[in-house]
């Protein structure tokens, strides 16, 4: 590796720092939240940006899910477990999907 250029060992620190393919993001909102639009847009972006699948899941539509995130939403969940909630940093969720 010492003797390799410096273009294909930079390619490997990349390769080092990506997402695995089974990672999830759930996006937990209701319709007309503004804050839950806000949080789709950064989760859609950074999702996109590292090939990870994303879902979105409204409370209106799942007693349990209201009963457990009313009070919090938007919620954004990494792999079932939660991750934030209000506002989503674009930063936090990115090193989040990398670790």
């Amino acid at each position: 590796m010492e003797g390799m250029s410096p273009i294909f060992r930079r390619g490997e620190r990349r390769a080092e720092k990506s997402v695995a393919p089974d990672r999830l993001v759930t996006l937990i909102g209701k319709p007309d939240c503004h804050l839950c639009e806000d949080a789709q847009e950064v989760v859609e972006k950074v999702c996109a940006d590292l090939g990870v699948r994303w879902e979105k899941k409204d409370i209106t539509q799942d007693e349990e899910l209201h009963r457990e995130y009313w009070e919090q939403i938007p919620v954004v969940l990494v792999d079932g477990a939660q991750h934030t909630f209000w506002r989503v940093d674009e930063g936090r969720l990115r090193k989040a999907l990398k670790a």
